[in-house]
């Protein structure tokens, strides 16, 4: 599907069954997929990406994971191996609110992939958090099930896809 998140804006501004909302402006992009849309799936967790792995190791078509990692910048939650596993299972992107880390290989990678920043340092890997619950961050609340649609101009959410 093509869009722009301009004319998805315009064209559903005033429709409350599509409900959608525009995410704070703080996510920089790093894959190599500009933009990207899917049916989204959570994660909540902080400073560890065990879940992030068991998610991305499953069915990802048409779907997009928000990971909402409590918006630390202490360490990556996600890297090249996780990045390349997503793309090896089709998911179309991933949203995290936290870091990443090995972003020039995952530049040249087919995969939708917006962060706050990078860094180096690896999370734990205890098997915490909780998946596919409402996450609030960038001033939206993501619901699983929803839509996400993001491009070179922002991240919207919708409550139905936007076809």
């Amino acid at each position: 599907m093509s869009f722009k998140t301009p004319d998805l804006c315009d064209e559903f501004e005033n429709d409350a069954e599509a409900n959608l909302r525009v995410v704070d402006p703080l996510f920089r992009a790093y894959g190599g997929r500009p933009a990207f849309s899917g049916r989204i799936e959570t994660l909540k967790l902080f400073e560890d990406n065990s879940l992030v792995r068991e998610a991305l190791g499953e069915d990802g078509q048409g779907k997009v994971l928000v990971v909402d990692g409590g918006g630390s910048l202490r360490c990556a939650l996600v890297g090249d191996q996780l990045a390349a596993l997503a793309v090896k299972n089709g998911w179309a992107g991933i949203v995290v609110y936290g870091c990443i880390r090995d972003t020039p290989d995952m530049a040249a990678m087919d995969l939708g992939l917006r962060a706050l920043n990078t860094h180096p340092k690896k999370s734990v890997k205890k098997g915490a958090g909780d998946r596919n619950l409402p996450v609030t961050f960038g001033g939206v609340t993501f619901v699983p099930g929803q839509w996400l649609y993001a491009d070179q101009d922002g991240i919207v959410v919708a409550a139905r896809a936007l076809a």
